[in-house]
């Protein structure tokens, strides 16, 4: 029996397989090791999985991560994970586990937009080529982080439409202050941005807020994308972003 897991840093999926048939799923909170230390991830798989889970004793766990970039960040989840299932563990990242779901033995370009985003140049077995990310801060364009990061920036230096503003804190109940806490302060905030960007998504018939949108896709393109001979291979995107925007990502995509 293996236990196979994706996870992004909203949610974790978790599949007990054997002999190719689906045994058990379930959904538990999403790691991330660039904001979880090794005993917070463990503590979050041991409450977070049903027993079963343990008792079944799967002979391997492969795991696909967010954050899982270096060999640093895969052992801080590798030991999470030997420690609560005390069997062989392999740590991958999230990309290589899109690559694999997009692409399967092709070649081509695959692209994640969700809460964060990434890519790159798959050749049909690994990855041979990645654009750094570079996190919610320094990258991520395209994602639902980076929309709500840039409104915030206009929400606070009051370039945003001022009804767009208001309705903005009519629902989210916070101050200015609040918006930095939970941006420089609070754990996951790359999560909070990315809420901010379900807020703007009943406004995306708004001028500003379709601008703000396509810029931000854009941005993926030019930053990412373009980095890539993408001319010479098929492009695949998958992540909650990438659904919900769909049509304009094919837009900017031509």
């Amino acid at each position: 029996m293996k236990l196979i897991a994706e996870s992004s840093s909203t949610k974790t999926e978790w599949v007990l397989v054997e002999d190719n048939h689906l045994i058990e799923r379930v959904f538990t909170e999403g790691l991330n090791p660039f904001f979880q230390t090794r005993r917070e991830i463990s503590r979050c798989v041991r409450l977070g999985l049903p027993q079963t889970f343990f008792k079944k004793r799967p002979e391997q766990v492969y795991y696909y991560g967010a954050g899982c970039t270096s060999n640093e960040k895969k052992n801080i989840v590798g030991a999470s994970l030997v420690a609560q299932f005390k069997t062989p563990i392999q740590v991958e990242s999230d990309l290589l586990a899109a690559a694999r779901g997009l692409f399967k033995s092709e070649a081509g370009i695959a692209c994640i937009l969700g809460i964060g985003s990434n890519s790159c140049l798959y050749d049909g077995k690994v990855i041979v080529k990645n654009v750094k990310s570079a996190g919610y801060i320094l990258g991520d364009e395209g994602s639902g982080a980076a929309l709500g990061r840039t409104f915030l920036s206009d929400v606070l230096k009051r370039l945003a439409p001022k009804y767009l503003t208001d309705n903005f804190y009519d629902t989210f109940r916070i101050t200015d202050d609040d918006i930095l806490e939970s941006v420089y302060n609070h754990s996951f905030p790359n999560r909070f941005l990315a809420t901010v960007s379900y807020f703007l998504n009943d406004y995306i018939d708004d001028d500003y807020v379709y601008n703000l949108l396509v810029n931000n896709l854009r941005n993926f393109f030019i930053r990412n994308v373009c980095q890539y001979d993408y001319k010479d291979y098929p492009i695949r995107f998958v992540g909650s972003a990438a659904y919900s925007w769909s049509n304009i990502l094919c837009d900017i995509a031509g």
